[in-house]
């Protein structure tokens, strides 16, 4: 009985924040079949290691963990190039005087960018958008909070540079 509750337990998790999963699969893979089998392939991982959560953090947090460290690996793994197609536009914010067009290329930019940075400041810089403090980035990338202030700002001045290219 125990089981079955833990399963769906884990299900409504999952469920609840798979919004994580498909950010994390559009970040790291360049196509909708690559993005779905990482998508897979996180929630197969977090199910394993779903036995050892203790909930000593939110469900979120441990997700995030999970999810950027399967992507890194499933990277490493496939040997796979990433490049940005338009249909892998994720909503970031929007400004109320742009077009429709102009959203979508300048999302389209800010995807393009964040691809070409590597594994290590793609993390920052999906923590940094995901509203996450530096002592939260430290905890989950285990570094100290003053490394995190110094790579995260040489990765917004890198992603700064690709953006003005």
């Amino acid at each position: 009985m125990k089981n079955i509750f833990a399963e769906q337990q884990f299900i409504a998790e999952i469920e609840k924040h798979k919004g994580i999963l498909f950010k994390i699969s559009k970040m790291y893979m360049d196509n909708a079949e690559d993005q779905k089998d990482l998508f897979q392939e996180i929630t197969y991982q977090a199910w394993k290691a779903y036995p050892k959560f203790r909930g000593d953090s939110q469900f979120s947090t441990w997700l995030y963990r999970i999810a950027l460290n399967t992507a890194i690996i499933f990277l490493k793994k496939e040997k796979r190039k990433l490049t940005v197609n338009s249909d892998q536009i994720e909503n970031f914010k929007i400004l109320d005087n742009e077009t429709s067009s102009e959203t979508e290329e300048r999302l389209k930019s800010m995807y393009s960018a964040i691809n070409q940075l590597n594994n290590i400041d793609k993390a920052l810089i999906f923590y940094y958008l995901e509203n996450f403090s530096g002592k939260e980035i430290a905890i989950e990338m285990g570094i100290t909070e003053g490394n995190v202030r110094v790579k995260l700002n040489r990765a917004k001045l890198k992603l700064k540079e690709l953006l003005n290219k």
